[in-house]
């Protein structure tokens, strides 16, 4: 067999970059699978009957169950969920404190979306004084956990968010709330809803995990091809070399 000769260079490159993009492939694999599990979970507990607060409190996952709900809003202190796209248009998603009467527990309830066209007039909305019977479901943000960003206009209310994280939001109004987003159901309280379940479907993640596998590949095919090539090189100067002596 003819010798194989990569060379130096072209084998360290290979040492630091394949189990990198290997690693890349498999962690989009392991993130298209968790999602297949989130939809699977989604679609088995969105068409169970709602479920109580009290209840709620008790389960070890509450993501996606959905709630009955009755109380009313807290106008004071709305939240508006910034960068939100729907249809190429911009807005922003509306959030509100809501204090069950049944339990005595706030909830923060997203009411949904609403546009935003310009940014020099304020969103408009309207926050129902009456206590109001409504159906909502637990929204569990897949992945790292987001973060309370301080506002940056200096506590004004209503205060325009790029990421929330519940439980610091109960402790800045001193409450005792639930520690997830609820996202509530067509109702009268609400406004776009059409929710998705997860931003980046299993498929866009198994796209992605052959595109690493297939990097992987070529960079494996080019250093064969420089071993190759430079054991032909190698041959051909040796070849050379006595050629000139004789």
């Amino acid at each position: 067999m003819k010798p194989f000769r990569p060379g130096l260079v072209p084998t360290l490159v290979v040492l630091a970059l394949l189990p990198g993009l290997i690693a890349l492939g498999c962690w989009q694999l392991r993130r298209a699978d968790e999602k297949r599990a989130l939809l699977d979970s989604y679609a088995e507990r969105s068409v169970e009957a709602p479920q109580t607060v009290a209840h709620l409190q008790q389960l070890p996952d509450p993501a996606f169950y959905r709630v009955q709900l009755y109380g009313h809003f807290d106008s004071e202190h709305s939240l508006l969920l910034d960068n939100r796209l729907r249809d190429g248009q911009v807005g922003v998603e509306l959030l509100q404190p809501f204090l069950d009467q049944s339990s005595g527990l706030w909830l923060l309830v997203n009411r949904g979306w609403l546009p935003w066209p310009d940014r020099r007039v304020p969103v408009r909305f309207d926050t129902p004084v009456q206590a109001l019977a409504l159906q909502a479901s637990v929204y569990v943000a897949p992945g790292s956990a987001f973060q309370l960003h301080p506002d940056p206009v200096g506590g004004h209310w209503p205060q325009l968010l790029t990421a929330i994280d519940v439980g610091p939001l109960w402790q800045r109004l001193g409450r005792q709330g639930f520690a997830h987003e609820l996202r509530l159901e067509p109702g009268p309280a609400s406004y776009g809803l059409a929710w998705p379940v997860v931003a980046m479907g299993p498929e866009k993640h198994l796209g992605y995990a052959v595109q690493w596998f297939a990097l992987s590949a070529a960079l494996v095919l080019l250093y064969l091809y420089f071993g190759w090539h430079n054991n032909k090189e190698h041959h051909h100067e040796r070849r050379h070399e006595s050629t000139g002596r004789a």
